[in-house]
């Protein structure tokens, strides 16, 4: 019974601890990030089915900065969800793009 349990405590551990490394503290911005960029992507795609991450302004704790965008492969089963900039009273944050399954 107690090695059955030390086995759902590392799945559990092993399934949350990713979610945790990757929701670090929420930076809150009081300045309103700039209009999205209108990019046209010049280079042709590096592999068969590669998908466009647009690029994004991102805040250097000083002024936002553009971070140019990129090709990944697709994850079989997902969709993309793009990021962006969410605001609240405390001010502007950013919601990072995920895999979301299709």
């Amino acid at each position: 019974m107690k090695q059955r349990k030390t086995i759902i405590a590392a799945a559990v551990f092993a399934f949350i601890l990713p979610m945790m490394v990757q929701a670090g503290p929420r930076i809150y911005v009081k300045v309103k990030p700039p209009a999205r960029k209108v990019v046209v992507v010049k280079t042709a795609r590096p592999y068969k089915n590669a998908i466009w991450i647009n690029g994004r302004w991102h805040w250097n704790g000083h002024k936002y900065v553009w971070k140019a965008g990129h090709w990944v492969r697709p994850k079989k089963g997902f969709v993309w969800i793009p990021g962006h900039w969410n605001h609240n009273r405390r001010g502007w944050h950013w919601i990072d793009g995920h895999w979301k399954r299709a």
